[in-house]
């Protein structure tokens, strides 16, 4: 009789385990579909982004160098300066950049006083060379041509001659100058949140013309450097996409 019941109770069990499975919809026991593009292999899934095309207008950004005003605060010269540029493709940027040049130094050696606060000019073009335009990260070469027209002060120790013992002023104000270069650069940049971004750049410059005062070539040119043949610059750039 026990064994009956088991028997009983077991095929009952069966049942219940039967129905359930049976009440449960066959759609609920398939895998959940896969959502968005899914791509064979790593290579395939490059080749497509890669495929994805900026249109030819793809935005602008406006940036400061934060360089050029340190420079400015801790060194015999520098610049505040600004620039804007165009997004064609997110691979060319035409750019324009207009700053402040300034410098109130005295020559150590010489007690020779140079002071200026100029404006100067760049206009040029840079190139996009990272392999993937749609990356948040860009590799610049580029080249830029400049341009400053400015004013400066000059002065020094009285001249002395010592066969007449009479002495001359050596103070000049106003003088006038005009400079004409080329930059090329590399730069690199990074998005670091939302429209922001940050890239610095190396440049190479050469002098184009200069255009001396009455008493000589300027010791500083604004937004060139220290005025010889040939200059090095470089920025660090806060940007801000539009």
């Amino acid at each position: 009789m026990t064994t009956l019941r088991i028997f009983a109770f077991s095929f009952a069990l069966l049942l219940h385990i039967s129905a359930l499975f049976a009440q449960t919809p066959a759609d609920s026991l398939r895998p959940a579909p896969v959502r968005g593009v899914q791509y064979a292999s790593p290579a395939e899934a490059a080749a497509a982004l890669a495929a994805r095309k900026e249109p030819f207008w793809a935005g602008g950004s406006v940036s400061v160098n934060l360089a050029g005003a340190v420079l400015a605060a801790c060194s015999p010269y520098g610049e505040y300066e600004a620039a804007a540029r165009l997004n064609w493709h997110g691979r060319f940027f035409p750019t324009a950049e207009v700053g402040l040049g300034v410098s109130d130094h005295t020559n150590e050696t010489t007690d020779i006083h140079y002071k200026v606060s100029a404006p100067y000019f760049r206009l040029g073009l840079d190139y996009n060379v990272a392999k993937h335009v749609n990356d948040a990260g860009r590799i610049f070469v580029g080249l830029r041509y400049g341009f400053s027209s400015f004013k400066y002060d000059l002065d020094a120790p009285d001249l002395s001659d010592p066969y007449y013992g009479t002495s001359q002023p050596f103070r000049y104000t106003g003088l006038k100058s005009t400079n004409h270069w080329a930059e090329a650069l590399f730069g690199l940049e990074a998005r670091l949140w939302g429209m922001l971004r940050l890239g610095w750049s190396l440049r190479y410059r050469v002098r184009l013309s200069d255009k001396p005062s009455a008493v000589g070539s300027a010791w500083y040119v604004p937004g060139y450097g220290k005025n010889d043949t040939h200059a090095m610059g470089a920025t660090f750039q806060l940007i801000f996409d539009i």
